[in-house]
């Protein structure tokens, strides 16, 4: 997965160099520099600290040299072979800038590729130098309480493949990282020896000794910046430029956020959940496979059983394999590909700035919204992404949200297209109680847990026509992981409701649910059935909500009420076991206590404010 903007790794990825059959390429999250920041930042500390490097590729931002060299300094210095892939040329030389990259390599001892990578420009070069990679003899001079402090700890710290320079300045700077690593490899008395060092070098300075540190780097990239970047006072306007400006103002960046949402609702909700399930639910699965399959299994199936099994009421092809391929399948497919464009095109960022004023009601900055909008494409991937967040406090605010109020692709376009298909009215009921139940909670729980706000500071790309081959290969990909991950839970909902329907549980689960659904929701007692499968997957409760509204099951009211309750219901299984993965069992459990019954209360609450005025009966 490759996008337009920083954020989009976030654990590491492993995969073989077509170019070195031998090798295995780690891609690691970005890092903007050393003590990292974030977890994502932390993992890619630890890939240095653990395994077994051949060469470091950085790829360095072109058109923003100051900032990538101050990383370039670190990694030079831990004296592994090191490559500079300094890329984005195109745009750099776009506003005017030129670098001199043999001056660049000289002075730091290594290569420096040039590179365009949308245009593959310059990898034959980097892939050259990639394999003849060394160690760089490049070394800072830093004050000298902290050189005289190296020294003495260079034949106490345990052994590493980064040079123990390198080590002694991560240490020396109080990254927890390396504390970690180092207090597990060293014994105790060592351990206090290290640890009085640090302690003694703390008193020297009036700042903390990472920020003495860092000034004598960014000195250093400051002088080398000077000598290689030069400007040729041929900046090039651009409409892509302008635009990306107007995203983000104030008044400009709301009218083409909405612009870009009604884009979407009209590409996902008309297009996709209308007419495309139109055709390929009614017309192909509805009037042709489904009645053709159905007639073939019953001559073939020698018992009633199992003919239902496969082909009845809930039937592993007529429910399970028919919401998941005829009603899902085309609305996910076309929200893939709006995600995949927006990605490319480097808008998402902007929408993190343009709602930062939103997000500091909720206790978080806008950098919040990078995994906010990533929900709306998968809800277990965007937890993950929370590790971009600075601290564990945003990061549960931010998980916590996503649980609550993020509809996943499919389930979104399903909303889109059921409550688009009724009126306009019925989206903005909708989407208002969510933000509603949304802010309150968030407001609250910025209250109620520990820590304070962090501010934005956030890397804004330029603005560009999305790659074609980009946006393809993320929609199949994304296709392929819904095929492998939700078709199989989508048939074993469907099996569930088999089993239950056959041993009569599913009629009494119905009638214990009645006072709750019927009464408290007022929604038909067969609605019950979409919120027991809901606790597998969001989305194919919502499909099943979907289709009795496309049966003239639901009313107008109930069907605003059916997609407020559902949204706002516990996330997917697989959701639940990634919040607690990063946050633990302890905290999951918690979240669920917390969302289930909300969503129902506002259900309710819905319900009887719509019944008192009289809309959609």
């Amino acid at each position: 997965m490759v996008s337009n903007y920083p954020g989009t790794t976030v654990q590491l990825s492993r995969g073989t160099a077509r170019f070195m059959r031998d090798t295995v390429v780690i891609d690691t999250p970005g890092v903007v520099a050393f003590p990292p920041c974030s977890e994502d930042e932390q993992a890619a500390l630890r890939v240095l600290l653990d395994e077994p490097v051949r060469a470091i590729v950085q790829v360095g931002d072109g058109k923003n040299l100051r900032r990538s060299l101050l990383l370039t300094v670190q990694l030079a210095e831990m004296g592994l072979p090191i490559v500079l892939a300094l890329n984005m040329m195109d745009e750099a030389d776009a506003r005017g800038l030129t670098v001199d990259s043999r001056l660049l390599a000289d002075r730091l001892d290594i290569p420096v590729v040039p590179t365009v990578a949308t245009r593959g420009t310059g990898v034959d070069a980097l892939i050259s130098s990639i394999r003849s990679a060394r160690a760089s003899r490049f070394r800072l001079t830093y004050p000298s309480a902290i050189e005289s402090a190296l020294v003495e700890l260079a034949g106490s710290l345990p052994e590493s493949a980064l040079d123990a320079r390198a080590v002694g300045l991560l240490w020396l700077s109080g990254d927890e990282t390396i504390t970690d690593w180092v207090s597990k490899r060293v014994g105790g008395e060592t351990l206090a020896r290290l640890e009085s060092v640090r302690e003694r070098v703390s008193s020297v300075f009036d700042e903390p000794v990472s920020s003495a540190i860092q000034r004598a780097r960014l000195a250093h990239v400051d002088e080398l910046t000077a000598a290689v970047v030069h400007e040729t006072g041929h900046r090039k306007a651009s409409l892509a430029a302008w635009l990306g400006q107007l995203a983000t103002h104030r008044i400009w960046g709301w009218a083409i956020l909405a612009a870009v949402l009604f884009a979407t609702y009209w590409f996902v909700g008309v297009f996709g959940a209308g007419r495309l399930v139109g055709w390929i639910e009614g017309n192909l699965f509805g009037e042709i496979v489904n009645p053709w399959l159905s007639e073939w299994v019953n001559r073939l199936v020698p018992t009633q059983f199992l003919s239902d099994f496969l082909v009845g009421e809930y039937g592993l092809w007529t429910m399970g394999m028919t919401y998941a391929l005829a009603l899902v399948l085309p609305i996910v497919t076309t929200f893939f590909l709006v995600f995949s464009v927006l990605e490319d095109s480097g808008y998402l960022p902007r929408l993190a700035a343009l709602s930062n004023r939103f997000f500091a009601a909720l206790g978080l900055n806008g950098k919040a919204a990078l995994p906010m909008v990533l929900g709306l494409g998968c809800v277990t991937m965007a937890t993950l992404t929370t590790r971009i967040l600075e601290n564990k406090r945003d990061r549960l605010l931010a998980i916590l949200l996503l649980a609550l109020a993020v509809p996943c692709s499919a389930q979104l376009g399903i909303v889109l297209g059921m409550l688009g298909g009724i009126s306009f009215v019925a989206m903005l009921i909708w989407g208002a109680v969510v933000l509603i139940v949304l802010l309150a909670v968030g407001a609250l729980a910025a209250r109620l847990v520990p820590g304070e706000r962090t501010t934005l500071l956030l890397e804004l790309p330029p603005l560009r026509l999305p790659v074609v081959s980009n946006v393809l290969v993320k929609t199949v990909t994304r296709l392929e992981w819904y095929l492998k991950e939700v078709v199989p839970l989508f048939l074993a909902g469907t099996a569930l409701l088999f089993a239950l329907d056959k041993t009569g549980a599913l009629s009494t689960l119905i009638d214990a649910a009645k006072p709750l659904v019927h009464d408290w929701l007022g929604l038909p007692t067969a609605a019950s059935t979409a919120f027991l499968v809901g606790f597998i997957r969001r989305d194919f409760g919502a499909t099943g909500l979907f289709v009795m509204q496309s049966n003239g099951q639901l009313s107008p009211q109930q069907a605003v009420v059916a997609m407020v309750t559902i949204t706002l219901f516990i996330p997917c299984v697989a959701a639940v076991l990634m919040i607690a993965r990063e946050r633990g069992i302890r905290v999951a459990a918690a979240m669920i206590a917390l969302i289930f019954p909300l969503a129902f209360l506002v259900g309710g609450v819905l319900h009887w404010s719509l019944f008192a005025i009289g809309w959609g009966e």
